[in-house]
């Protein structure tokens, strides 16, 4: 698969509502001080820990890893772009909180597995293991025919590998995190056009062109939904 360069570019997923919220999502999880330890796995830009640095006055800066290399990295991370094996392998220093956010269906089933055990090493006692991935049934993000089927093939993955998660971790939280998306049309078709989403990397110019014609006219100009996320929370004993 191509690499996933713009999820959070210019998305609803990096406005400061969707972070804010999800921040106070996070803090029901996991209390966290100014001398907390956290690391994001997948983090992109690193705007939602980056925000929540800046919320807690943290003292070390959240790690955040990530494959792509954007020039506009939040400046409150310490941002890595190195394989993350190799960095848990070598760390020192264990994490309050470890977040996989969306990020996991990247992995292949050996290395999923192998990811969740370095992540679980790598806590501190009481430390949190947070993994979220998109809602895997009735989900309402808005879809042309092909973006669809896509979609659906990943989410029935997403839900053999959700349950696969919860053996290898047996003792789990489940929740879900929601968003209520309101944005123009023309917004949500500039989001497709930079491929958003993972459904969307690899797809050809002309599956876009087709596909943004299905949506401008199926959709009214206003597109209103709810981005919903399912969580396993796994705490250090």
């Amino acid at each position: 698969m191509k690499e996933l360069k713009n999820w959070d570019n210019k998305t609803w997923l990096s406005s400061s509502a969707y972070i804010n919220l999800f921040n106070s999502f996070l803090l029901k999880k996991k209390k966290l001080n100014k001398n907390s330890r956290i690391l994001d796995i997948g983090c992109g830009r690193g705007k939602i820990f980056g925000s929540l640095s800046r919320k807690l006055k943290l003292s070390k800066k959240p790690i955040g890893i990530d494959t792509v290399t954007h020039k506009d990295i939040d400046k409150s991370i310490d941002f890595k772009n190195e394989d993350v094996f190799e960095f848990l392998k070598s760390n020192q220093n264990k994490f309050d909180l470890i977040m996989i956010k969306q990020t996991l269906h990247f992995f292949n089933k050996r290395n999923r597995k192998k990811l969740i055990k370095i992540s679980k090493d790598n806590l501190k006692k009481n430390g949190i293991l947070l993994i979220l991935s998109l809602k895997t049934s009735n989900n309402e993000i808005p879809c042309f025919k092909l973006m669809k089927h896509k979609l659906n093939i990943g989410l029935k993955r997403d839900s053999r590998m959700l349950k696969s998660i919860c053996k290898i971790l047996v003792n789990f939280k489940t929740d879900k995190f929601r968003f209520k998306v309101s944005l123009t049309k023309k917004k949500y078709i500039q989001m497709l056009k930079q491929r958003y989403i993972s459904c969307l990397v690899n797809l050809n110019k002309n599956q876009i062109d087709k596909g943004i014609k299905e949506i401008e006219s199926v959709y009214n100009n206003h597109i209103s939904f709810e981005d919903t996320l399912e969580s396993i929370q796994y705490r250090k004993k």
